[in-house]
């Protein structure tokens, strides 16, 4: 008879959008309930892209949650990121690492970067210093397929980047294609990637089920089923490549079902929940600690948690809206259940 409870090393969310002001208030208690750290995405208006807002922003976060939660910040990059105001924020210990957005390519990307070489300046400090860069991995040039985005980024920038910048730490975030996965087990140490609980469990058939599903909408877009199979073999094979980060991405209802609906998943009430599903359904369920709670910190260079959490096997109902936000799973029922 399998276990009815699964107890893990307390784990981290290596990409999380916590928003700000009332949704701030409202969902980052979700993430603290089950990570002992997250990496806090800087994709605010205006963006985190100064010392001086990052410290702000910590401080918001830290209301929100209260105390037994550690945000993790980033550095918003821009086309006129100063090199000396990264080191900076890093040496002060307020910025773990930096995030590239190309601009327009997801939610407040707007003043992301437009020309790589704009940002290697920028780059070469951070190898220097052992800043660790967390990549938006989609091109937005309009002749490319959304589908396809992913895939191109890595041929024509992350393939350079990589070459230009050997011993630069850089997370790929939120992979969804085969490529992706190939891509970062053939490269060097220095490169890993993040893996969410929606593109673990969605194709893009979820976009389309019976009528246009607006949560079921995030960037990247969910793919084909090959890929979706080959992001959930490399999330549970073990490799220390590959860790959770949910990419919880919170809008209100009335913003998701819209003429022009928003990008983004809110997983966070119940991801470790999502991902254990996954990881019983592929046999390996005892991986899920080193995926949710050794691989992150091993790569960040930072001490794994101390306590732990536990899951037992038991059916939760997940509610249909929470405080005006649909969450992932919305009106589902789950086999795994987090406890207190």
């Amino acid at each position: 008879m399998a276990s009815q409870t699964l107890t893990i090393r307390r784990p981290d969310d290596w990409h999380v959008h916590l928003r700000d002001g009332d949704m701030l208030r409202k969902v980052a208690p979700y993430t603290a309930r089950q990570f002992a750290r997250a990496i806090v995405m800087p994709n605010l208006v205006p963006p985190i892209a100064s010392v001086d807002a990052a410290r702000g922003y910590r401080k918001r976060i830290l209301e929100a949650t209260g105390p037994g939660f550690t945000p993790l910040m980033t550095c918003y990059l821009t086309d006129e990121t100063s090199p000396d105001e990264l080191e900076r924020g890093f040496s002060e210990g307020v910025w773990l690492a930096a995030k590239l957005y190309p601009a327009g390519a997801t939610t407040n990307s707007a003043s992301g970067v437009t020309n790589f070489r704009n940002i290697y300046p920028s780059l070469a400090r951070m190898e220097k210093i052992g800043m660790v860069l967390c990549v938006h991995g989609e091109v937005t040039d309009p002749d490319v397929d959304v589908f396809d985005r992913e895939t191109v980024f890595i041929q024509r920038i992350l393939s350079t980047l990589v070459e230009d910048f050997p011993s630069l730490k850089i997370v790929l975030e939120h992979i969804t294609t085969k490529e992706a996965v190939a891509f970062v087990q053939s490269a060097g140490p220095n490169l890993a990637a993040t893996v969410t609980p929606q593109h673990l469990i969605l194709n893009r058939n979820a976009i389309f089920a019976g009528g246009l599903r607006p949560h079921a909408y995030c960037l990247p877009v969910a793919k084909r089923e090959k890929h979706r199979l080959a992001v959930r073999e490399a999330a549970t094979s073990g490799s220390p490549k590959f860790f959770l980060g949910t990419d919880s991405a919170p809008h209100a209802r009335q913003a998701k079902e819209s003429a022009c609906g928003c990008a983004g998943l809110f997983n966070a009430p119940f991801a470790l929940e999502s991902y254990a599903i996954v990881f019983e359904e592929e046999g390996a369920l005892d991986k899920l600690e080193i995926f949710a709670s050794v691989h992150g910190p091993a790569f960040y260079g930072l001490p794994l948690n101390e306590g732990t959490v536990t899951l037992e096997r038991a059916k939760v109902q997940v509610p249909a809206e929470i405080g005006g936000i649909v969450p992932f799973h919305a009106g589902e029922t789950l086999r795994w259940r987090l406890l207190a």
